[in-house]
């Protein structure tokens, strides 16, 4: 059987529920949802769309590196957001973030 390893890093906010923040499953890392949580004080970022996007992605580069890799490493984004209208914002982030090939991705936008 394959061992799991959890990682954690407190360069993101901690696991608010029976999660680990990313595990290890030989050479492969699953990395968990982000939410925009200020890691310190686990509040929500102030700001818009574009802040809170680049406090996910913080999280995310902490975890990755924190597994020995980074974002330049992930293959795939889950996204959801709460309107598809943010999408513009969050595709400018994902070009600051990300270099080609950019990760693939699956959007999703909550129903009102």
């Amino acid at each position: 059987m394959t061992t799991r390893q959890p990682i954690s890093t407190d360069g993101a906010p901690d696991a608010i529920g029976p999660y680990s923040q990313a595990v290890r499953v030989g050479q492969v890392v699953y990395l968990s949802g982000q939410i925009p949580l200020n890691p310190a004080t686990m509040e929500m970022v102030d700001g818009d769309i574009e802040v809170q996007t680049r406090r996910v992605f913080d999280s995310l580069a902490a975890v990755a590196r924190a597994s020995g890799g980074s974002l330049a490493d992930l293959v795939k984004l889950t996204i959801y957001l709460t309107a598809l209208e943010q999408f513009p914002q969050v595709n400018k982030v994902i070009t600051e973030v990300f270099e080609p090939p950019y990760p693939a991705r699956a959007p999703s936008a909550a129903a009102r």
